[in-house]
């Protein structure tokens, strides 16, 4: 395998980096499943542990011994099934809260292999001490961060509240490093963020999909419309958002599709894996029993949209996305988006640690699978003006090894192409692009949005002719071999 590419992506203390999930919650009591045990392998693996105890270098714990047996048959059967030791489980129910215990701040890592500070929470710690957008970490608690992955990073400036982290800080303008001392706090996170883009039009964006995201979709939408009662077209966008509560994303395409609409299905062995859910407070409603959409305006359901999407739109972005576009409610611009359509039901071992296993696929209204193949765009449009940069590098589903297949419809290519990544990658370091701000000026795809929403021209995506160009040379060399 060629080199793999180090996305570049927010991360909020907290919030592991990378792909999240779509969760289902089941507190329901299963009926046990008792299966023919497999008495031969079961002893083979007795075997194995007794050698381990007797014959290893040095003595193992009991414990270690097990949890990495659990943990390693769970891992063993796709990408987003996991145990989920006390941490870890500590950590997904944070995360899926909306809330975390850490320095406040959105993080990506530069070219120089430092992390970058790509903003400040308001007030949280980080931003009462005074990191700037833009800062570069170099060391955590005098350790160099160089080469650290963005995941161990955000482990070590999170901890216990009251806690102190040391940054060491290089800044623009700045002649030596800067040192601060900050205490972790408990931060709270916004998922949702809009503002009125010129008059008439609005954007929204919906970073993670938690539990409180539908009451903050809904109070967002309502201070845009006082703002401008006349709106007249609106941007939601998905982009880098990984996913999150399930109940957020039906939630969120209920606030613009006709009450009761169907918003997706699931299927799998379970009796209760197969469901529709329906845009009805009882499929979103999660953080109290009033129904927080039904403040929204009328106009909302009828006002023109669309809808931004990227490689890093996953699972419950994929839902809404899916939703939007099989009622003809919004045109989706972007690029294909992640294909994580596999839902994980979280089972409780114990009261600290619980298992995390796929137990059913995720259907749009139209019956379409997500697994593996996601939605493509009713329009394809690059990243940037010129090519899509190093979003058309990013690892899908498809990509990861033993993903779940999609059992509808064909999967799309396979993008693990190492020569021709390594081509890219090179064309699109060369232009030296700073971090992308969505909702900015310069947010290309965010302009030709709002070209669709006026009827002017959008400049749609060069990025297939690109990979035409480059990978040919590719294929005839491996014509060659046959």
């Amino acid at each position: 395998m060629g080199k793999k590419l180090k996305n570049t992506g927010l991360v909020g203390l907290g919030v592991i980096a990378g792909i999240a999930v779509s969760l289902q919650f089941s507190a329901m009591a299963q009926k046990p499943v008792e299966p023919a045990l497999p008495l031969e392998e079961l002893r083979q693996l007795a075997d194995v542990y007794g050698l381990i105890k007797s014959d290893y270098v040095e003595p193992v714990e009991d414990k270690k011994l097990l949890t990495e047996a659990i943990a390693g048959m769970v891992a063993s059967l796709d990408p987003h099934s996991a145990y989920l030791d006390k941490k870890a489980y500590a950590e997904l129910r944070e995360g899926s809260q909306g809330k975390f215990v850490g320095l406040g701040i959105e993080i990506g890592q530069s070219e120089e292999g430092y992390i970058k500070i790509v903003s400040p929470i308001e007030d949280s710690p980080a931003y009462r001490a005074g990191i700037k957008a833009g800062d570069l970490i170099t060391r955590l608690d005098g350790t160099p961060v160089k080469g650290m992955s963005l995941d161990d990073s955000v482990k070590k400036m999170r901890g216990e509240p009251h806690t102190k982290v040391n940054l060491t800080v290089l800044r623009k303008g700045e002649t030596e490093p800067l040192v601060f001392a900050i205490a972790r706090e408990e931060i709270h996170q916004k998922s949702v963020k809009g503002k009125l883009i010129e008059p008439g039009y609005a954007w929204l964006r919906i970073s993670q999909f938690q539990e409180p995201t539908v009451d903050d979709l809904a109070a967002k939408i309502v201070e845009l419309y006082k703002q401008d009662p006349n709106i007249k077209g609106l941007v939601l966008d998905l982009r880098n958002d990984p996913g999150g509560v399930l109940q957020g994303a039906i939630g969120v395409a209920a606030a613009f599709l006709p009450r009761d609409s169907a918003i997706v299905s699931t299927n799998g062995q379970l009796p209760d894996s197969k469901q529709i859910f329906y845009g009805r407070p009882e499929y979103y409603a999660l953080r109290n029993d009033s129904d927080a959409l039904a403040k929204l305006p009328d106009a909302v359901k009828k006002v023109p949209m669309v809808v931004l999407v990227n490689t890093g739109s996953a699972s419950a972005s994929e839902i809404v996305a899916g939703a939007l576009q099989d009622y003809k409610r919004a045109a989706i611009i972007g690029t294909q988006t992640f294909g994580k359509g596999s839902v994980q039901t979280i089972r409780q071992l114990t009261p600290d640690t619980a298992v995390k296993l796929t137990t059913a696929r995720y259907y749009t209204p139209n019956g379409r699978s997500i697994q593996a193949k996601g939605i493509s765009p009713d329009l394809l449009v690059d990243e940037n003006a010129d090519g899509d940069g190093l979003n058309s590098l990013r690892t899908r589903e498809a990509d990861l090894d033993k993903h779940l297949s999609n059992d509808r419809d064909q999967e799309g290519a396979k993008t693990n192409r190492d020569e021709l990544e390594e081509q890219l990658r090179v064309l699109a370091m060369e232009k030296q692009r700073k971090p992308l701000e969505y909702g900015s000026g310069d947010d290309f795809q965010l302009a030709q949005a709002l070209n669709h929403l006026k009827g002017l021209p959008v400049q749609l995506a060069k990025t297939e002719s690109k990979l035409v160009q480059v990978a040919a040379p590719a294929a005839k060399k491996d014509l060659s071999k046959k």
